[in-house]
């Protein structure tokens, strides 16, 4: 018992607790969210049954703690030996999901897991593949350029189970944080670019010219052309922002969540700011600008290129999302689908963020002498 205390102390006196409280304060606000804007006070409108979504996701939050914790106690060798493991285990269950998958609105994304339904294995993908790919990038070998391919072996049979499932929005995200590791990386300039392009050129292929991938020309162009009326929940959402102003329409008379299914996922911002006004969303926003600060100033501190080149992917996914899901929800980019970090309804996605956020907690601590 003295062992545990002991431990439990040491891990409280090293880990860095401004980093901590900000990331529970985020989940402390998604969950918050969660019970304003789709419990009781929105049940009359939704007809759903009262605090049956704060229910689910305290339950998540719950999980989510525990996981952030349990992978901020580790050593960073345990760390890594626990993170092959589980991007193999999570790989396994992408490959599953063709097989075996659940299809919602036809796309085949999910596995119904008795523990966790709807479970999303690409959310389970993302941290593990930072630790494999900044593994792979950080090795010393002869033949200089001979790593990249080897991560763009990893990358690429992840990305041929996300085009067929089709889920063009994580292929998009898992593929910019692949070129932003090898950026940081230092790669020649010159061969970044040939990878840039060669990606460019070929998600232009598939959109154009094979007919699986129709939905997403049909987005395109409903998002460069607003009167194509193939953009009712980006138009809905966008609506929302407008309506709600700088204060809000106050708690529970919001009407996204009525008119869009799965608001409190996909636009949860437009569903905050309608009900909340701007002025919180901007909040929030500063919030995640100070954690990735905060974590690009742990960065500058550590000497080793492994613990240096996680915690970029890990604050690079964070932002990445972000800026993708806010884009959508103020229509500067066509829908994706893509979740909120920390705020979005959803299990998959809050334990995704729990992983980044326990990885980040577990190197930005104070190092034992």
């Amino acid at each position: 018992m003295n062992n545990y205390f002991d431990s439990f102390y040491d891990w409280w006196k090293n880990i860095d607790k401004f980093l901590l409280f900000i990331i529970l304060g985020l989940f402390f606000l998604g969950l918050f969210f969660s019970l304003v804007s789709t419990s009781l006070i929105a049940s009359d409108k939704l007809d759903t049954k009262s605090y049956y979504f704060f229910f689910k996701h305290s339950v998540y939050i719950t999980l989510a703690i525990i996981i952030l914790i349990w992978f901020s106690f580790l050593n960073q060798k345990m760390l890594t030996k626990f993170s092959i493991i589980l991007f193999s285990i999570a790989f396994l269950s992408l490959l599953l999901v063709p097989f075996l998958g659940t299809e919602i609105k036809g796309s085949k994304r999910w596995l119904d897991l008795f523990f966790l339904p709807r479970f999303q294995p690409v959310e389970i993908v993302k941290p593990f593949l930072i630790v494999i790919l900044s593994l792979m990038l950080t090795t010393q070998n002869r033949r200089l350029y001979f790593k990249y391919f080897l991560t763009a072996l990893v990358l690429f049979p992840i990305l041929m189970l996300l085009i067929y499932q089709p889920d063009i929005g994580q292929t998009l995200l898992l593929t910019s944080l692949w070129l932003a590791l090898i950026f940081v990386s230092g790669v020649n300039i010159y061969i970044f670019f040939a990878f840039f392009f060669l990606f460019v050129s070929f998600v232009s292929y598939i959109v154009i010219f094979v007919p699986k991938f129709e939905y997403i020309k049909i987005r395109l162009l409903a998002f460069l052309d607003s009167n194509s009326g193939n953009n009712y929940q980006a138009e809905k959402a966008s609506d929302a922002i407008i309506n709600g102003g700088f204060f809000g329409t106050g708690i529970g008379e919001g009407t996204l969540n009525s008119r869009v299914p799965e608001a409190h996922t996909d636009y949860i911002v437009s569903v905050i700011s309608e009900e909340f006004g701007a002025i919180i969303v901007i909040g929030i926003l500063f919030l995640y600008l100070v954690f990735s600060y905060k974590v690009i100033q742990k960065i500058n501190l550590i000497s080793e290129d492994l613990s240096k080149l996680i915690l970029i992917g890990c604050v690079s996914l964070i932002l990445l999302q972000t800026f993708i899901h806010v884009g959508v929800n103020i229509r500067v980019l066509p829908t994706t689908g893509m979740t909120l970090p920390f705020l979005s309804y959803g299990g998959s996605s809050i334990v995704s963020t729990a992983i980044v956020s326990g990885i980040i907690l577990n190197l930005t601590k104070r190092k034992l002498d």
